[in-house]
């Protein structure tokens, strides 16, 4: 019997390492519509990933676009992130990932870079947003990494935006329309 516990959870360290080593991250608990909108606030800007397009948009008034900079140079001045491969999420879900890497860019998953990178980054988004106007987007991609697949858009709304709005998918603003009734058993269908 020894034997079999000892095994199961060898069997299961091995999923749990082998998800940590792919960059896979814990379920994150249920949250409330409250609490989602709570952390929204706090991190100061929705971000969210549009692959199609291959941008990461962070959205907010100038002030809450001014918190991923902070953002940034938390995670640098955590010398717990100074390994190659260390990473950390941000925003209720957990989709803002900031890594520590060798080479900087964006990509589908993460915004990375080395430390000095990450800090480069973090001064090139203070400079950009230092003349921004509301409803001007600052694309940035080739001042931090020219061979970056994603680029980074800062979508600078007006004075006191909450960037709990722009949460559509999560929050129920867009919910798809229900299906059509369907006729009874028996009846025809018009057309």
């Amino acid at each position: 019997m020894l034997t079999f516990v000892v095994f199961a959870i060898l069997v299961a360290g091995g999923f749990y390492l082998r998800s940590v080593l792919r960059g896979e991250t814990e379920p994150r608990p249920q949250l409330s519509e409250d609490q989602i909108k709570q952390q929204w606030r706090k991190l100061g800007f929705f971000c969210e990933l549009d692959e199609q397009k291959k941008e990461w948009v962070l959205t907010g008034s100038r002030a809450g676009l001014l918190y991923f900079p902070d953002l940034l140079l938390g995670y640098i001045n955590d010398p717990q992130n100074a390994t190659d491969g260390v990473r950390k999420h941000y925003g209720p879900y957990g989709s803002l990932e900031i890594m520590t890497y060798p080479d900087a860019g964006f990509d589908s998953h993460t915004i990375r870079g080395s430390l000095d990178d990450l800090t480069r980054l973090a001064e090139l988004v203070e400079a950009k947003l230092a003349s921004v106007q509301p409803g001007e987007t600052i694309r940035i991609r080739d001042e931090y990494s020219a061979d970056s697949p994603f680029a980074l858009i800062l979508d600078v709304r007006a004075d006191g935006f909450d960037p709990a709005s722009t949460d559509r998918e999560r929050l129920g603003a867009t919910k798809p329309p229900p299906p059509a009734p369907r006729p009874p058993e028996g009846e025809k269908q018009a057309g």
